[in-house]
């Protein structure tokens, strides 16, 4: 089993757990490593958390836009501003796996954790 410095690819398999299917890298390559495997397991439940984010927003800003010109810029410019806290999150994500530690997200973060699942 690989420990935190035992694995020289350690950083980039951490910074790949977060790139959306990149994820599917470290799940697949650093089988003996259950951090690296923790963190791509949560990389992508953050994905696909993410994906049905944005299906959502868009189902709901297209009803919007059609009946409120003003209110659908708004939640345009409300679109930024939320992708900009998902690259927050995933930058805090690696940052702290690089460091040896997780970053908890309520609600989905337990979905990364194998024993509740395996």
């Amino acid at each position: 089993m690989a420990d935190a410095e035992g694995s020289p690819n350690r950083g980039v398999m951490i910074v790949l757990a977060y790139l959306w299917p990149l994820a599917l890298v470290p799940l697949l390559l650093e089988k003996d490593d259950p951090d690296l495997q923790w963190h791509a397991r949560h990389g992508l439940v953050l994905m696909i958390a993410e994906l049905l984010s944005i299906v959502v927003y868009l189902a709901i800003a297209s009803v919007v836009s059609l009946a409120a010109l003003g209110l659908g810029t708004v939640l345009a410019i409300l679109l930024v501003v939320s992708w900009i806290g998902v690259l927050v999150l995933h930058v805090m994500a690696i940052v702290k796996g690089v460091r040896g530690t997780h970053l908890i997200v309520p609600g989905l973060s337990n979905y990364a954790d194998a024993r509740r699942h395996g």
